[in-house]
């Protein structure tokens, strides 16, 4: 067996990624190396690459990045129990301590001792990925790893939409990036009212609309966007908003929107600080708010099992494009263009 492997490193703190040849990783005795057969782009991702003022703050280098993967395991550490060789298999990316009081209080996804897979801990965009036995998600071997790796976003989106009550009640889903429209099948599928989209892009809102939006809005200049959500709910405002998209101004047109004692889910990750009036958009109006990290360990895994066992939701129509890894260039480009859903790299 080769020794080596490729990976798409975050060489330097700037923008870009670097393809090298990598030593393949050794394993401890409660970790587990996969063979990596799909990964795919993430929001995350896009802050990584271009880096921006959350990635400065937050990202290691050099570091293989990327945290949306499906695989074969390779090999298992000697403590290793329930895995072996040649299972399918994703992976929770938080590897949390599991002692702290979050983790022992059932908000493990919150440990504030967190490594982030691909983001402080090395990823998947590589041959080879390693992380602890705990984290590992056994997937059926009839699943496609193309559609495997999508289970990481999927969780996001689950964990956005059932964050609060949402049955029959009136949602606005701000972006439709591919968590976007996870989240709109999510929320039909568990019983919401009228599901209002959000995005700049007419290619996104097209996929929204087929997915399950009953109503598609394209913010342009000059365009009130919280008059427009307020107008396509008979004037009551947003019950349930769900914001994908990390814009300071979709965040705040949001709030301003929203009805009184509504609840909002932020899932989108800003680029830098937003400024908010909280007197006016959050404490008059009795707002709930909830900031919504990776996904509940281990609760929505079973949930996205759940919906996927009963064809809730269709991941197949989520991935528009695929590429290998050295064509990651543009992959990226096509990804900042807003012309696609989901970009899967098949390894």
């Amino acid at each position: 067996m080769s020794t080596r492997m490729t990976g798409l490193v975050k060489a330097e703190r700037k923008a870009g990624a670097v393809l090298m040849e990598l030593p393949i990783p050794a394993i401890a005795s409660d970790e587990v190396r996969i063979r990596v057969k799909a990964s795919s782009i993430c929001g995350t991702d896009m802050h990584i690459y271009h880096w921006d003022e959350w990635a400065e703050q937050n990202v290691i280098t050099p570091n293989v990045f990327g945290h949306e993967f499906a695989g074969v395991v390779d090999e298992v550490g000697s403590a290793v129990r329930g895995i072996l060789p040649g299972d399918h298999v994703s992976a929770e990316g938080h590897i949390v301590c599991g002692t702290c009081k979050q983790c022992r209080s059932g908000n493990a996804h919150v440990c504030p001792n967190t490594r982030s897979f691909g983001i402080s801990a090395p990823g998947c965009f590589a041959d080879y990925a390693v992380t602890k036995a705990v984290n590992i998600i056994h997937n059926d071997p009839s699943m496609p790893h193309e559609l495997a790796c999508l289970q990481d976003p999927l969780g996001n989106a689950v964990h956005t939409v059932l964050s609060g009550d949402i049955v029959g009640r009136s949602v606005a889903v701000i972006g439709c990036g591919p968590i976007g429209l996870m989240a709109i099948q999510v929320a039909k599928a568990v019983g919401a009212g009228r599901i209002i989209a959000v995005d700049l892009h007419d290619y996104r809102l097209g996929m929204a609309a087929s997915l399950g939006a009953d109503e598609c809005v394209k913010p342009t200049s000059g365009k009130d966007m919280a008059a427009e959500l307020r107008r396509l709910t008979g004037g009551a405002g947003i019950e349930v908003g769900l914001e994908m998209s990390g814009s300071p101004q979709a965040i705040n047109s949001l709030l301003e929107a929203m009805s009184n004692a509504g609840r909002v889910s932020l899932l989108g990750i800003p680029s830098k600080a937003v400024p908010i009036d909280l007197g006016r958009h959050i404490i008059f109006k009795g707002l709930q708010v909830y900031g919504i990290t990776g996904r509940r360990m281990y609760q929505t895994w079973h949930q996205i099992k759940g919906l996927l066992d009963a064809g809730r939701i269709d991941l197949s129509s989520l991935v528009d494009h695929t590429f290998t890894l050295d064509r990651y260039e543009e992959a990226f480009e096509l990804m900042s263009s807003g012309q696609c859903a989901k970009i899967v790299f098949k390894h």
